[in-house]
């Protein structure tokens, strides 16, 4: 099917899309889009379809950890700039975040729900540091569940930073449901909310919606990142904060 073809090189398709794409009417797009998530090849998302897994699966955290690219610290350091003495900050899991970590060097109170996070803070005595609790993720190295997303309900932060698994046409997403939730309830307690993504978040698609960009404040991400998606960030509201590869 015609509709296959341009999912595989484009990973998610609205249905306006579809309709323009092949030349036919909003009912006979509806029709395919049903026959194809019926036999299981993509998966329905708000407006559209896209691919029923990651094209590019995602890594077990550790693994992800030692390709850190000099993106993602270019990344890290552009936000460590919007941070000041005296900041309640959440952290996310992300191994941007990670990067982010280690470059405080401010008197702060941080929450986190990644162990990582709290390692990487841990040496630094100015930093008061909350682990929250929950169910351990072994593999990606967070606490998640609903009691996680509960201990966020009595605290309000100056400043959230927030990873993510994919960025598709209608918000950001995620691989694990209750890992989104808490990145929803974060953006609502929030006074600025900052989403650092590099360019390769903008070619997958993830299970999971966690956040509306119209809950997103700061987007920082790389040079590479696709004209069109930070256009529509744009639109929702979103400023939008380019790290060029010469910055030392």
């Amino acid at each position: 099917m015609k509709i296959l073809e341009y999912l595989q090189s484009r990973n998610q398709l609205s249905n306006s899309e579809i309709c323009d794409l092949l030349n036919i009417s909003r009912d006979t797009a509806r029709r395919d889009i049903i026959k194809l998530v019926h036999e299981g090849g993509v998966i329905r998302t708000h407006g559209g379809i896209a691919l029923p897994l990651l094209k590019e699966e995602i890594r077990a955290y550790k693994e992800r950890v030692t390709s850190a690219t000099k993106q993602k610290m270019l990344i890290a350091k552009a936000a460590s700039e919007h941070i000041a003495d005296g900041d309640v900050c959440f952290m996310d899991v992300s191994t941007t975040i990670q990067l982010l970590c280690g470059q405080l060097d401010k008197n702060l109170t941080v929450y986190t729900h990644s162990l990582d996070n709290a390692e990487a803070l841990s040496a630094k005595s100015e930093i008061n540091i909350n682990l929250l609790g929950g169910k351990f993720n072994h593999e990606n190295r967070f606490f998640y569940d609903y009691d996680t997303a509960m201990q966020l309900n009595d605290v309000f932060f100056d400043k959230a930073f927030l990873g993510a698994a994919a960025i598709m046409e209608d918000g950001v997403y995620f691989a694990n449901r209750d890992d989104a939730l808490v990145k929803k309830l974060v953006s609502r307690r929030a006074r600025e909310v900052f989403l650092l993504a590099d360019f390769k978040k903008f070619n997958l698609t993830s299970p999971f919606k966690g956040l509306n960009f119209s809950e997103i404040d700061i987007l920082i991400t790389n040079q590479d990142a696709p004209k069109h998606s930070l256009l529509m960030l744009q639109d929702s509201g979103v400023e939008v904060i380019k790290v060029l590869e010469e910055e030392k």
